[in-house]
């Protein structure tokens, strides 16, 4: 078996389990093996939002296809 991984960014303005739940939500959707998530960086984009906006920097891996 082989494995890749890629790094995807949730966003929430709910909070960071809100972020991360989109996060891997998104990579179900549009990939296909998704195995295992890696919450890898949490942060907070205050600067050009109107509210906080949340953010969950996650590895998501999956196996390839035969």
């Amino acid at each position: 078996m082989v494995y890749k991984k890629i790094t995807l960014i949730g966003t929430s303005e709910d909070g960071f389990d809100s972020a991360t739940a989109n996060a891997i939500d998104r990579a179900e959707q549009t990939l296909d093996n998704v195995l295992w998530v890696e919450v890898e960086d949490l942060g907070v984009e205050i600067a050009t939002a109107d509210t906080r906006e949340y953010q969950a920097e996650v590895e998501v891996a999956f196996e390839l296809a035969d």
